[in-house]
């Protein structure tokens, strides 16, 4: 089987982005022995059912991991280490915002056991900051940056682009000074409005907060051009890498591995030594998972079986996210049929011949062209 991954969910933050549509929450008050011990418990349950196992990766997503107490990370990973075997390059990633980080916090990660940091940078000016609701400065930025590439030996950090009143011209200013402080892997989003967002909200009012779509299109242009030239050229729709710095945890999700979800609102896909795949989700509220797991050591709110064909569909969706598509003999050795065999084949022809996917004996992906209307073009395909 192939390596485990393993997220763990911190759902606090200091502030809501008015963009952001994950599982936050602003807490004044939290105990974090309550939550080491629920953590605990719950990674104990998952290593009793998924024994033998080898885990490739663990991510501590949010929120904001960094707000956690550097105890708290290398106790959950003690915990870890005694449940499940490390693969000897394991990838332990916490995500950071600037406004929660120091050197010395930094380093007490580090020690802690994290080896890659992943920081929520977002923009580089201050006015741009300020108006996406973020509470560091850009040199805050440029500090975290800083110690981050001293401390850890790998980093990532996060970027928003086709904003309102965004040009071309500003964009590419801004991606040329944060490939001068890239340490081998940048994460580049479309601002996008999702729903139950402040965002949202004020859009629907009327307000223009992103960049008209084709403005949206040329940055999207642009930036696989500069990426390219810098070495570190998309892997997927929205990451960049030079190579070997590709996100371990995250491409197994593109990837289809096995995975599972500790905390808050967290997602499971995983295989059973019975060769049953299982989809999990915990309860969101960080609340009522605490409390479920300290009554039953569980904080599932579903557990259910995935069946074959939304196996299938899932794993399209996800692996043709990446730039190397789908390997067509890997995926007959796993569902027993080629991949065209669950494409919508009405639809594959025309995005062929308008050049938005390409196929072959060995793989079949989207083109750039394709994964800049990635959503679009996978809803056609499947």
């Amino acid at each position: 089987m192939t390596p485990l991954a393993l997220y763990i969910h911190w759902p606090f933050c200091l502030k809501k982005c008015p963009y952001c549509d994950f599982n936050s929450h602003v807490r004044e008050g939290i105990d974090v022995a309550a939550w080491q011990q629920a953590y605990i418990r719950e990674i104990s349950h998952y290593a009793q059912h998924l024994p033998r196992r080898t885990l490739g990766s663990v991510f501590f997503g949010g929120g904001t991991p960094s707000l956690m107490p550097p105890t708290l990370v290398e106790a959950i990973l003690n915990t870890i280490a005694q449940h499940w075997p490390m693969a000897h390059d394991v990838e332990v990633t916490l995500e950071a915002n600037p406004t929660s980080a120091e050197a010395e916090k930094f380093k007490a990660f580090r020690a802690a056991g994290v080896n890659r940091l992943s920081l929520g940078i977002q923009a580089l000016d201050d006015a741009t900051l300020h108006w996406l609701g973020r509470t560091h400065s850009a040199q805050q930025a440029r500090q975290a940056l800083t110690w981050a590439a001293h401390i850890f030996p790998r980093y990532s950090f996060d970027l928003i682009y086709a904003r309102a009143n965004h040009t071309l011209s500003d964009w590419q200013k801004e991606l040329q000074q944060a490939l001068g402080m890239a340490g081998g892997h940048m994460s580049l989003y479309q601002l996008t409005l999702e729903p139950h967002t402040a965002f949202y909200a004020r859009a629907q009012g009327g307000e223009i907060l992103t960049a008209s779509d084709d403005m949206a299109a040329d940055m999207y242009e642009m930036t696989q051009d500069m990426m390219n030239a810098a070495g570190m050229p998309a892997y997927e729709i929205s990451n960049h890498a030079a190579a070997g710095h590709e996100s371990r945890h995250n491409t197994a999700y593109w990837q289809y591995d096995d995975y599972v979800g500790i905390g808050p609102g967290a997602h499971g896909r995983f295989r059973d030594e019975a060769g049953t795949v299982w989809a999990t989700v915990d309860e969101p509220q960080p609340e009522a998972w605490l409390t479920k797991v300290q009554a039953s050591g569980l904080g599932q709110r579903s557990c259910e079986v995935v069946d074959d064909p939304t196996q299938r569909t899932e794993a399209l969706l996800m692996g043709l996210r990446l730039s190397r598509g789908i390997n067509r003999a890997a995926w007959r050795e796993r569902f027993g049929q080629d991949v065209l065999a669950c494409l919508n084949e009405a639809a594959l022809a025309p995005l062929l011949t308008a050049g938005f996917a390409t196929i072959n004996d060995d793989q079949l992906c989207l083109t750039s062209a394709g994964m800049m209307r990635g959503d679009g073009v996978l809803r056609r395909l499947v």
